[in-house]
């Protein structure tokens, strides 16, 4: 039986004794659902930081959860976060668009990284030093706060899109394809936010009209949402 990996700071040991000075863990939450954007974020932690607890989002409570994003944007030394939109999704693939949301977070870090852990299997296009890791926000700590840092500012934007979007339970399954979710589909067809070349969306899909207009929206929803 494989064992349970234990979140701490042994890879960023291994990246700073091969010489690396800035080391940043990479995550993204949402490939999974119908609707609203992928999102990354990248974060930075000094050499001497403790941290207590932190593990991947996943595994916490909500309340658990908001606390370490507040004490992660404070303690960390740089942190970013980047979100690509449905439409790009479906032009580029959920894959591809989880990579871009990672290299757009990098690209905002303050600090320019010299070592990035990735959690999965894959690489960005970035000129550094890269490991990716199977299970790696719950294996490194900067990768366990990325991801709490994406969750949790995925899920606040949700709970906004819900207020514009009404009668999907955007802001209780966060966009998920839950039954609630799936029965509104059927019944009042696909919004501009959803991503249209996943299946269930596909089988219901409606022409919508506006799209320009909706991409406003997102982006000053996007940017509420960064100041809270």
């Amino acid at each position: 039986m494989a064992r349970t990996p234990v979140c701490g700071w042994k890879l960023e040991r291994a990246a700073r004794k091969n010489g690396a000075i800035h080391v940043a863990g990479l995550d993204e939450v949402g490939r999974g659902p119908l609707f609203g954007p992928v999102v990354a974020a990248a974060v930075i932690f000094p050499a001497t930081c403790r941290i207590s607890g932190l593990n991947d989002s996943k595994k916490l409570p909500e309340k658990t959860r908001v606390a370490f994003d507040i004490e992660i944007r404070a303690r960390a030394i740089a942190w970013a976060i980047a979100a690509v939109d449905a439409e790009t999704i479906d032009r580029i693939n959920i894959r591809r668009a989880s990579l871009l949301a990672m290299r757009l977070a990098v690209e905002q870090l303050t600090l320019s990284p010299d070592f990035l852990l990735i959690d999965g299997v894959d690489a960005i296009d970035w000129p550094c030093p890269q490991q990716s890791v199977i299970q790696g926000d719950g294996t490194s700590l900067s990768i366990a706060a990325a991801s709490v840092l994406a969750k949790v500012y995925r899920d606040n934007l949700l709970v906004e899109l819900d207020k514009q979007y009404p009668g999907y339970g955007l802001a209780s399954h966060k966009g998920y394809g839950s039954p609630e979710h799936l029965a509104a589909l059927q019944r009042l067809g696909p919004t501009p936010l959803h991503r249209k070349s996943f299946a269930p969306v596909a089988q219901a899909f409606l022409p919508f009209e506006n799209r320009g207009e909706f991409a406003s929206s997102i982006s000053a929803l996007q940017a509420v949402v960064s100041g809270a």
